[in-house]
């Protein structure tokens, strides 16, 4: 008979196999093992966190390199999705509460990034948003906004830079 694992011990295994002393092409294997069942066929860097590991589906053949941050989700990446370092998916938000406590309740919204999307280093991905398929968001951008699809988006808040072909290959973004 297997036994459940308890919380703590859970939590430093699931740390474990994210750190980088665990090769690339493992991590996601070791992950299910613990229970994680939405990242099969996915490269992890190191320090990956998922808060709530039930709630984030990473589609098949997607990269998601070091030290991205998964909120408590709902957050489903589609196939072939890359996300570079220091990613940040963030579901939570607050209302404006009284000045002796501005956070007021908390909420948690959905987050969708179409297949083929390229999210940038040090992105943040605000809740509620859905970046389109085969769209390209640059790094250090906070997306406040849905992306449209096979588009270029970059800043702070991203902005639309411009279209790309479906087919379209090569060069720089900018």
């Amino acid at each position: 008979m297997k036994m459940p694992l308890a919380g703590s011990v859970r939590r430093a295994l699931f740390q474990a196999a994210g750190s980088s002393v665990v090769p690339i092409r493992h991590r996601a294997q070791l992950l299910a093992r613990l229970g994680h069942s939405g990242i099969d066929g996915v490269a992890l860097g190191h320090g990956v966190t998922f808060c709530n590991p039930s709630s984030v589906h990473v589609g098949a053949g997607s990269f998601i390199n070091n030290q991205a941050y998964f909120d408590v989700g709902p957050i489903k990446l589609g196939t072939n999705v890359t996300v570079g370092p220091r990613a940040m998916f963030v579901t939570g938000n607050h209302g404006i509460g009284p000045s002796a406590r501005r956070a007021a309740d908390g909420a948690h919204r959905g987050i969708t990034v179409g297949d083929g999307a390229w999210i940038g280093a040090g992105v943040i991905v605000l809740p509620g948003i859905t970046v389109g398929a085969g769209s390209i968001i640059g790094a250090g951008a906070v997306v406040t906004a849905d992306c449209l699809p096979d588009s270029v988006y970059a800043g702070v808040p991203a902005r639309k830079l411009r279209d790309l072909e479906s087919h379209e290959q090569g060069g720089e973004v900018g």
